[in-house]
């Protein structure tokens, strides 16, 4: 379990809590201000934060406020002295999990931090957080060298080129790369190349002076001024026309660049990530990008598998999506039947996790039950539903899945399909059991102890659960 973080600038209050919290066995982490807090977040994650409102640097509700927009589910309690309480209630309107009027009983303090980790726990079980980063979640192998790769970048400033599908999360990882860098507290700006008329991308980049061109009433700066210190994400870098390949070359070169009708250098200190759908070196070969561009950017290469190719994945980012359309909504959180993730396991998903986060939302919106039952998806998901039976023949059907795949020029077919299989025989096995494993190892036919490892490594224990 994460530790439990004090932060506060009197260093009485500091020892008190860690004494007592130390007699009570749980481990905390002790910050002098916000600010060195904020800092730690970067590399580091608590379980539960307490924190003073009022202390030099940023308050006790700014951190409270960046904390909950990376995570969300942390619970925070406010320290606050009496003459503070309007701010301590503000903040507990705004997120807090309560707040702790100084001076406090230790005592009902400790006892208020357990019910926080408690709470702490359970929300995390809900919804099966990965602690890399919400929102990006995933047991498949692919996506676990995904997060591996994040975590040794983590005190990096290299460039990355992240390859992918579209819908597939791409600026995601990107912000979890920011994130984790030493540029955590620096700009995190995002441009997509493709959606940016190109008379207007050079301008958009790098900005432009006054009377630089027709319309240029006063200087503008770009991107690249925007995101000084920090990171600049380019999206669709292989759409970029051939003339801004060649001004973004040369400030990878020479670190330096200038602004439209600007004849004054300006040093640029950004780290830069770029993402394609497109495959770079083909491009290359046809003479539509730059093969010495292509080397600069081409520094660390990470790609995220399409959905079809992660589909034990796709019960965890159902049930993710449905609380997440859930707490956006205010309205109660639906569930979904076993058959139904089932069967949308079952699917290709060509739009990836970003068209599954919007059928849950859909879900989510228009279905009246709090069930979700096949029957409830939109009419394009129902259509497969009833495959086998008109088959007649389950091998016919997955002769047809493997042929699409191999159409497609799928990568690691067989595991992904062998895994199918066994996800469909134990899950199906436990139904017929009622959850008894013994019971259900000997129906397959194989050992409990086998049959407990596969449930782990396909990521059944949630919806064992």
């Amino acid at each position: 379990m994460k530790p439990v973080w004090i932060i506060d600038d009197d260093r009485s209050i500091r020892w008190v809590l860690e004494k007592s919290l130390a007699r009570a066995n749980i481990e905390f982490e002790s910050f002098q201000s916000a600010d060195d807090a904020q800092r730690a977040l970067s590399h580091d994650m608590p379980q539960v934060v307490v924190s003073d409102i009022r202390m030099p640097g940023i308050s006790g509700l700014d951190f409270l406020q960046t904390l909950h927009e990376r995570h969300p589910l942390i619970p925070v309690i406010i320290m606050t002295a009496y003459s503070d309480l309007e701010s301590a209630v503000s903040a507990f309107q705004g997120g807090a999990f309560e707040y702790l009027p100084k001076p406090f009983d230790i005592n009902h303090a400790v006892d208020l931090i357990r019910r926080a980790l408690e709470q702490s726990r359970r929300k995390s079980a809900e919804i099966g957080q990965i602690d890399v980063v919400a929102d990006i979640l995933g047991h498949a192998p692919a996506m676990q060298d995904v997060f591996r790769a994040i975590g040794r970048l983590s005190q990096s400033h290299a460039t990355v080129l992240i390859n992918g599908e579209s819908g597939t999360g791409k600026e995601l990882v990107a912000r979890a790369l920011h994130r984790h860098s030493p540029r955590a507290e620096k700009p995190f700006i995002a441009i997509n190349t493709a959606a940016i008329p190109k008379d207007l991308l050079e301008s958009e980049l790098f900005g432009h002076e006054r009377g630089a061109f027709t319309g240029a009433a006063a200087v503008r700066h770009g991107r690249f001024e925007q995101a000084e210190g920090g990171t600049l994400f380019l999206d669709e870098i292989g759409d970029m026309p051939s003339e801004l390949q060649t001004r973004l070359l040369r400030v990878l070169s020479d670190g330096n660049y200038y602004r439209v009708g600007g004849h004054q250098p300006i040093k640029a200190n950004v780290r830069i990530i770029t993402a394609t759908h497109q495959n770079l070196e083909e491009r290359v070969k046809l003479g539509l990008f730059r093969e010495d561009l292509f080397h600069r950017l081409n520094v660390i290469r990470l790609r995220l598998p399409p959905l079809r190719e992660r589909s034990e994945d796709i019960p965890l980012l159902a049930k993710f999506f449905l609380q997440k359309s859930a707490q956006e909504l205010a309205v109660e959180c639906k569930q979904f039947g076993e058959a139904t993730l089932q069967h949308l396991s079952a699917q290709d998903f060509p739009g990836n996790v970003r068209q599954l986060e919007n059928l849950c939302h859909w879900l989510t919106v228009m279905t009246p039950s709090q069930v979700i039952e096949i029957a409830d998806l939109p009419p394009e998901w129902r259509e497969n539903e009833s495959a086998v039976e008109k088959s007649g023949d389950w091998s016919s059907v997955l002769a047809g899945q493997v042929e699409a795949a191999l159409q497609r020029g799928d990568e690691s077919i067989m595991d992904r399909f062998v895994a199918q299989f066994e996800r469909t025989l134990i899950l199906q096995a436990l139904q017929h059991t009622n959850g008894r494993r013994i019971e259900a190892a000997t129906l397959l036919g194989i050992g409990r102890n086998t049959l407990t490892r596969k449930i782990q490594e396909l990521g059944l224990d949630e919806q064992e659960a």
